[in-house]
């Protein structure tokens, strides 16, 4: 008699698991999200939440099985800004779950690959935002400082002085440089690109959602 009532049950929960259960959406896809919460490395620090917002579904075989819309939730996994005259400073994101329409929540790995962001800003492969390093203003503030020093330690002690002065003066230019802050933002309203980095495990009722 147990025996009887124990398989009829088996056999529903295993239904019931393959028909909740869809091709999952494979490793590598694109998710195009418009980033809902300013980033940025003066004000945020690692492990700071984020979010961003599908702006286009993901269709797989002609199917939409992400409709737009649905939220991407995330965290900040580094945050720097290099005080010297090398660096540029760097915002890491990693995205950690989905939020769809209904409110279902599910599991999401995927690193951020490409922003609409340009100015000589960059994407590492570990999914890191790179802000513009020192610019020409810059550049010229410190040949400026050297120079600059060149020619009032040439005016007081001939050559010997202008090599000094010199280095006085690209040394206090540098000290310049060095206590300058460049930072680097993701204001709210970018444009991201999120790569997968395993497939998602979607249900039939989220795929017939996203139709």
């Amino acid at each position: 008699m147990k025996k009887w009532t124990i398989l009829p049950c088996i056999l529903l929960l295993a239904g019931m698991a393959a028909a909740q259960t869809s091709a999952p959406v494979p490793a590598g896809t694109a998710l195009m999200v418009k980033l809902e919460t300013t980033l940025a490395t003066f004000s945020n620090k690692a492990g700071d939440p984020f979010q961003a917002r599908l702006t286009q579904p993901v269709v797989l075989n002609g199917k939409t099985v992400i409709p737009a819309g649905a939220m991407v939730e995330g965290r900040v996994t580094k945050v720097a800004e290099p005080r010297r005259l090398s660096g540029k400073p760097t915002i890491g994101i990693l995205a950690e779950s989905l939020v769809l329409p209904t409110g279902e929540r599910l599991f999401l790995d995927a690193t951020l690959v490409d922003t609409n962001i340009g100015s000589g800003t960059d994407v590492n492969q570990e999914g890191e935002f790179k802000g513009s390093g020192h610019d020409r203003r810059d550049q010229l503030e410190t040949g400026g400082g050297a120079a600059g020093g060149m020619l009032i330690g040439g005016l007081i002690g001939g050559p010997p002085g202008i090599l000094i002065g010199g280095v006085v003066g690209a040394g206090s230019t540098g000290v310049h440089w060095l206590s300058k802050h460049r930072s680097a933002t993701l204001p709210a309203g970018t444009e991201l690109t999120l790569e997968l980095n395993r497939p998602l495990a979607l249900t039939t009722a989220v795929a017939s959602a996203g139709q």
